[in-house]
């Protein structure tokens, strides 16, 4: 422990993953090289900790348990104060005055309510400790607390939403412990959001939710194709009908009492208006889902703020999100209720091991020379897009012959590039909704053993059979996409086998760096990238591209 709120942990010490699992529901990971591993405290990550029931007497004797040297008694100080700053403001219902905001101290209910950044939220003081809330500021209000360094505790309840009978099916299938676990830790939290990873049945977390509350509900997701998996595990799963399910989408506008709508279609403009976003206000909506939480754009957190009396859960792989607006997730959707760790998950059985490896290729003088005379901005594309990396590709899909592979990049000319040099199909963002669902079901069927794929395969696509995945190019740094991207392959294999992800890296360029930064998600849940040379990957019979 140092005085900076940097944590240094010793990876190959024998209490080195007790400690990380210890130091994770406050501790974000900065740098994961080789031996030391670097985390560091933040407000926001003492605060989610707080909101999830750990207090600052937990933390600090996690801190002094597996520290090697003293702890540096101000850093503890300052934990306890900051965490002690969680719901000394709370936000409730008085029987007579409605929303109101109460504090705890009056002194810091004085500061705040001086503040211009709550001009127009506050309404008439009710005493020293209360001050009426106009209800159509909850979750502004909420935001710029948050800001202020005051975040808020959310008491003032929700309302029921138009009643809808939902049960769970029960032909031969019952939830898993960890998933029960996150309904009741999101339904006693009342609002929030559940970390689990790829494969581990977050739809089925939703599912029972949605059973829980009993309400018509409003599910948001990424694209058609993963709304429409929603729909099939619903018919499945629960006592829903095809005929209480709508899809508000590019291709249909369906307005039933469970909707399933996509976040591209609510966030399309027409003369610079979001035409569509009157959906949230369509029905009197129980529940609001979001999938894929930490992808929400811009325009759903803005109306989000007006959802505040409204149940809201959000369900994800990883809160990381690269433009830093996970404070944001944390006050308008609700701090987090649930995090499995992603290896203890997979300790279960519930996930399927994973071989993580970087392979490094070396360019060629002629592509060097490129990426050494090409402006800073576009750097990291000729890197990520060298034309070194297909044989090496293809050497990973024949090295896993008997296995289904998905090809994964960023970048839609490196792709056509791949499809053409592998013989494989691609699917990208303009492919058809039909086009994709054909595909994908050859894919599972077997039929199909190689798929390039862009970014739409990122997130909520179910291809279980896919055991490698092959990364060549990515959105910068992204570590939620690292993420995603590996929770492609794995869903569990019926023999149980283990899943390969590999990502393909150009040696001594941007690409490397990248990389690195990708890695700190998953380094954080425990996997280990292991670097290997483009060269044992082709050996002397692969000649590399010119």
């Amino acid at each position: 422990m140092q005085s900076d709120k940097t944590l240094l942990l010793e990876v190959d010490h024998p209490d080195a993953q007790a400690c990380r699992m210890a130091i994770a529901p406050f501790a974000e990971l900065e740098r994961s090289p080789e031996h030391v591993h670097t985390y560091r405290l933040t407000p926001l990550g003492l605060w989610n900790a707080r909101a999830a029931g750990h207090d600052a007497e937990g933390v600090v004797d996690a801190l002094i348990k597996y520290s090697r040297y003293p702890v540096p008694h101000a850093l503890l100080v300052d934990v306890a104060e900051t965490m002690d700053r969680y719901g000394r403001l709370q936000l409730t219902n008085d029987p007579t005055h409605g929303l109101v905001l109460h504090g705890l101290d009056k002194i810091v209910l004085i500061e705040v309510a001086k503040s211009k950044k709550l001009a127009g939220m506050l309404g008439a003081r009710v005493d020293d400790e209360t001050i009426v809330v106009h209800p159509s500021e909850r979750g502004r209000l909420k935001q710029a607390l948050l800001k202020l360094g005051w975040p808020a505790e959310d008491l003032a309840g929700y309302v029921d939403g138009e009643a809808h009978a939902i049960a769970l099916a029960e032909d031969g299938w019952t939830l898993r412990s960890y998933q029960q676990e996150a309904v009741d830790g999101f339904w006693a939290g009342g609002s929030g959001v559940v970390v689990l990873p790829c494969g581990a049945g977050k739809t089925l977390v939703g599912a029972a939710a949605m059973a829980t509350a009993q309400a018509t509900t409003l599910i948001l997701v990424t694209n058609t194709v993963a709304g429409r998996q929603w729909k099939r595990e619903l018919i499945a799963r629960t006592s829903l009908t095809e005929e209480e399910i709508g899809e508000y989408s590019g291709e249909r506008k369906e307005i039933r009492p469970v909707t399933i709508a996509t976040y591209q279609v609510l966030t399309s403009r027409r003369g610079g208006a979001f035409t569509h976003l009157d959906l949230f206000g369509a029905r009197d909506w129980g529940l609001v889902i979001y999938d894929e939480v930490h992808l929400l754009p811009a325009p759903i957190f803005r109306f989000t703020a007006d959802l505040q009396a409204r149940r809201r859960l959000g369900l994800t792989a990883t809160l990381v999100r690269e433009d830093g607006r996970e404070g944001d997730v944390f006050s308008l959707i609700g701090p987090k209720r649930y995090d499995a760790p992603w290896k203890d998950i997979e300790a279960q059985g519930w996930i399927a091991p994973a071989e993580c490896t970087e392979v490094r290729v070396t360019l060629t003088d002629a592509e060097r020379m490129a990426y050494a005379v090409t402006e800073a901005e576009e750097r990291y594309r000729v890197a990520a897009t060298a034309r070194t990396k297909l044989p090496v590709v293809r050497a990973l899909i024949e090295r896993h012959s008997d296995e289904q592979t998905l090809v994964i990049g960023g970048y839609i000319e490196q792709l056509h590039e791949l499809g053409e040099y592998l013989d494989a199909p691609i699917v990208q963002g303009s492919t058809t909704n039909k086009e994709r669902e054909r595909l994908f079901d050859e894919f599972r069927s077997g039929r199909l053993r190689t798929l390039v794929i862009s970014k739409v395969g990122n997130f909520s696509i179910d291809l279980p059979e896919a055991a490698v995945a092959i990364q060549v190019s990515g959105t910068f740094g992204s570590r939620q996409e690292e993420a995603q991207r590996l929770g492609r392959v794995l869903r569990p294999k019926a023999d149980g086998r283990q899943a390969h992800f590999y990502t393909v890296v150009s040696r001594d360029t941007i690409d490397t760096e990248y990389a690195a930064h990708r890695q700190r998600f998953l380094a954080e849940q425990g996997y280990a990238y292991t670097i290997v040379d483009a060269d044992d990957i082709l050996g002397p019979a692969l000649p590399q591209i010119d």
